[in-house]
């Protein structure tokens, strides 16, 4: 049985790829920081199905964290194959008052993050020949979006991210691709009013606001086989909303 690590795993977007994975016939870690209760509950949803997932404890931005929490997936559930690197923060803010606190701490969840759990998994691929490297970007990080000057400047980071380790780690079998996520229904976007999000549902031409589940297959998707000969690709799940 293959692994697949889900960072920021607890809810919304992670926790959907999480099932997902599990429902494909991986072994899932579930990553998180913080809600240590909803982690356990993705956890015990796959192995009440007779799949196979276990909870990791890590702050991704934290790099002995990350590289401790390695050795344990690797130690319960073996190295991993598929990564998807989904933990991240968002906030809405005017740029003139982002302060230099508030500027570091989205890089390091979003890049720094990022940086610190694919370097920590790509001996092992390396090794294998083979393995599916899976980022989570955003809309913003290709269009940009106002008042998150800091969030889409990260999110887009994290393309070219994306592209260049296409690039470094195709000679060694490894896919790394990304998805660019629309307004999805999480609670990241619970901060919005009812208005607000009414508004962006008629802007987005399928007339609707994205599912953690429909973000959850393009994932899907990149991790398999259909998608072997596809690296340094962004895959934008936002129902038209930035054509």
């Amino acid at each position: 049985m293959k692994t697949a690590l889900v960072t920021g795993a607890s809810r919304g977007i992670g926790r959907a790829a999480a099932l997902k994975l599990a429902s494909d016939g991986y072994a899932v870690a579930i990553n998180y920081n913080n809600n240590t209760a909803a982690a356990e509950e993705v956890c015990r949803l796959i192995n009440e199905k007779g799949g196979n997932a276990a909870v990791f404890q890590a702050d991704v931005a934290d790099k002995a964290a990350v590289n401790k929490m390695l050795e344990d997936i690797k130690q319960k559930l073996g190295t991993v194959d598929v990564l998807v690197n989904n933990a991240g923060v968002a906030r809405q803010i005017m740029f003139c008052d982002i302060d230099e606190k508030e500027w570091d701490r989205i890089f390091d969840i979003d890049v720094k993050g990022v940086y610190n759990v694919t370097q920590a998994v790509i001996e092992g691929m390396v090794h294998k020949k083979s393995g599916r490297i899976i980022n989570i970007s955003s809309m913003w990080g290709l269009t940009g979006a106002s008042c998150e000057v800091h969030s889409s400047s990260a999110k887009a980071a994290v393309i070219g991210m994306t592209k260049a380790l296409a690039k470094e780690l195709g000679p060694s079998g490894i896919t790394v691709n990304c998805v660019a996520p629309g307004v999805i229904d999480t609670e990241m976007n619970g901060s919005l009013d009812e208005e607000t999000m009414e508004c962006l549902r008629q802007e987005t031409p399928l007339m609707r606001i994205g599912k953690p589940e429909d973000v959850a297959e393009a994932i899907s998707f990149f991790a398999s086989e259909r998608a072997s000969f596809i690296t340094g690709q962004v895959l934008s799940v936002d129902g038209g909303i930035a054509v």
